[in-house]
């Protein structure tokens, strides 16, 4: 079997967001204007968007992009949020999202993991 080397297809961001600003979780045009203003900061191709609203609290939204998605899954009771952001593309900047999400969710804590995806082999 071949070992991957480094070159991947796309870098999958995984983020947390801790202490964030409970309004704006709850609020799901804030939410919708954040991540579309996010996906257009990593120089993605914006598709499609979908935002949902639970009750009594909470957001679901999805941004497809033609380089992959950026989701966000939001617990405003706990000040939480749960973001991916996956590209695909060398011209992409998946890390240029996160100043964005940053200004916009005023987190007090952010913890952050990158996965490259789709290694390829030697």
């Amino acid at each position: 079997m071949k070992r991957s080397v480094g070159i991947g297809l796309g870098r999958h961001l995984i983020v947390e967001m801790y202490d964030c600003d409970s309004k704006v979780l709850d609020s799901i045009d804030l939410l919708r204007k954040t991540l579309l203003e996010a996906a257009k900061s990593t120089k993605s191709t914006i598709i499609r968007e979908f935002f949902h609203k639970f009750s009594p609290q909470g957001v679901t939204g999805v941004i497809v992009i033609a380089e992959s998605h950026i989701t966000i899954h939001t617990w405003p009771e706990y000040n939480y949020a749960a973001i991916d952001i996956f590209t695909c593309g060398e011209h992409t900047e998946p890390w240029a999202a996160i100043e964005v999400l940053k200004r916009a969710l005023k987190p007090g804590r952010t913890v952050l993991m990158e996965i490259k995806r789709g290694l390829l082999e030697e």
